[in-house]
């Protein structure tokens, strides 16, 4: 089957960049490139592309404001192309929320390296935006409890420490999963697949929802009650070494696994090692298995395991694996996870 693909970007250059990319792939056809909102609307309406590559700063309306309208009256997966400035990482992660499936950053210096650094990226998001199911956006805004709340969910059989995975449509997963986390809520560690230029933007942007603390991981960083800690994009693993009472954060710069640096399979493994029956294992939407052999360990070690449900998922592929290993202990809804993470027996 072939992707068609629109490019919107108000650079000539970079609308040729990406269409020489995608041109060299048997399996992508790009049907057309705007400059603007307004050109991309009327091709979107003739057309009806798979998938959009979206630049955030456009004139007249900007890429915010277009992709609003897009998620609201005509779903469609949407790749955002993004500069490195902190700006422009903090308006990709406000695009992931509003509904992009993923983000694409242009090369810090000559945007003509694209064609020499890219080495696939584009058209592998593309891939995957394809398959993405797009979430009904006419549901409106969830409440986001206080900072200061403590959930009344939370037993004295609460975990020790909660290890989560997500990849594609992941960023908006957590924020659904964490505005339920409590502010005492057990350290817990995340691996997110996303640009490691944007890893910080996500953190900023999710402490700022949640009553949690939202930081990125450090090496041998004490995991502390009340702090969630995020995989740094620096092309390090992270693991969790120091048992159940004085858990720390582990960086490893191994090569990839499961495609992945950092992976959810190793945080996971880690986390089965060190905690065994006294953490939680989450693994969340994303294309592809890293994770599913982790869970498992976890699984095995006697951790509760939680797979996110195929109807909230952008996309079912890494809870899929998971599921049919036999490493998921419970299959729900990404707004029940949390009440179910939380909550565990002893």
């Amino acid at each position: 089957m072939t992707i068609r693909v629109l490019i919107v970007d108000d650079s000539p250059t970079m609308r040729a960049l990406l269409g020489e990319l995608l041109r060299r792939e048997a399996d992508i056809t790009v049907i057309g490139a705007a400059a603007d909102a307004a050109e991309a609307r009327t091709i979107m309406r003739e057309q009806s592309p798979d998938v959009v590559t979206l630049d955030i700063e456009m004139p007249g309306m900007n890429g915010l404001d277009f992709l609003d309208k897009v998620m609201r009256l005509k779903p469609t997966p949407v790749i955002v192309v993004s500069g490195l400035t902190r700006d422009g990482a903090d308006a990709t992660v406000r695009a992931l929320e509003i509904g992009a499936v993923d983000c694409y950053a242009k090369p810090d210096g000559k945007i003509g390296s694209l064609l020499i650094t890219d080495d696939g990226r584009l058209a592998a998001l593309i891939r995957n935006a394809a398959k993405a199911k797009l979430r009904d956006r006419a549901a409106g805004p969830v409440t986001i409890m206080p900072r200061h709340a403590v959930s009344p969910l939370i037993s004295h059989h609460r975990p020790a420490l909660i290890a989560v995975g997500a990849s594609t449509g992941g960023v908006e997963a957590l924020q659904l999963l964490l505005q339920n986390f409590p502010a005492d809520c057990p350290p817990t560690v995340i691996v997110q697949h996303i640009n490691g230029h944007f890893a910080e933007a996500v953190a900023r942007r999710l402490d700022q929802q949640c009553a949690p603390k939202v930081t990125i991981a450090e090496p041998d960083l004490p995991l502390k009650p009340g702090h969630i800690y995020l995989a740094p994009g620096n092309d390090r693993h992270v693991q969790v070494r120091g048992g159940a009472t004085n858990p720390c954060a582990r960086m490893r710069a191994d090569d990839k696994v499961s495609g992945h640096r950092p992976s959810v399979d190793v945080l996971f493994r880690s986390v089965a090692e060190t905690m065994g029956d006294k953490a939680v294992g989450i693994l969340l939407t994303g294309m592809g298995t890293d994770g599913a052999q982790g869970l498992l360990a976890m699984a095995h070690a006697g951790a509760t395991t939680i797979a996110q449900d195929e109807a909230t998922c952008t996309v079912f592929g890494m809870p899929k694996a998971a599921i049919a290993l036999g490493a998921a202990g419970l299959i729900a809804p990404i707004h029940r996870i949390a009440d179910h993470a939380l909550a565990r027996a002893a």
